[in-house]
């Protein structure tokens, strides 16, 4: 029977090296504590100006996407992914892209659009008062 080598002092750095990069990787797909928070509460976005028919505007500050169809209406959708909480900060046209793991969403209707998430965005109320977009949680 023939014994095995020794690790050479290489391949233990290596993988000592390796264990806090793999360690990150579990803490991002678990949230963690400084996840943000969906909205509690009513929030003023902006000026209504600043959305424009069939356009759509990233509130990154408050995690709230508005969107304006063709015929004017108002939707917004908040913008936490939904596969790990991240909060989404990139948006190509109409689509949101989540930076932590790929997952896209279409801003008009709040539905996935790429996985790894399966869930919708979570819809949120939005109006406009005295020319301000003021977003809220829905009922």
């Amino acid at each position: 029977m023939s014994a095995r080598p020794a690790a050479s002092r290489r391949t233990v750095l290596r993988g000592v090296a390796l264990t806090p990069v793999a360690a990150l990787g579990l803490t991002a797909c678990q949230g963690g504590d400084d996840r943000a928070a969906p909205l509690s509460g009513p929030v003023e976005l902006g000026p209504e100006s600043e959305v424009a028919k069939d356009g759509a505007k990233l509130y990154r500050d408050h995690n709230v996407v508005v969107t304006r169809g063709a015929d004017g209406t108002l939707k917004a959708y908040g913008t936490l992914c939904t596969h790990a909480g991240c909060p989404i900060n990139k948006l190509d046209g109409t689509r949101l892209i989540c930076p932590c793991h790929g997952s896209e969403f279409d801003v008009t209707t709040g539905k996935v659009l790429r996985e790894p998430a399966v869930a919708p965005l979570k819809p949120l109320t939005v109006e406009v008062k005295n020319g301000t977009l003021v977003a809220g949680p829905q009922d």
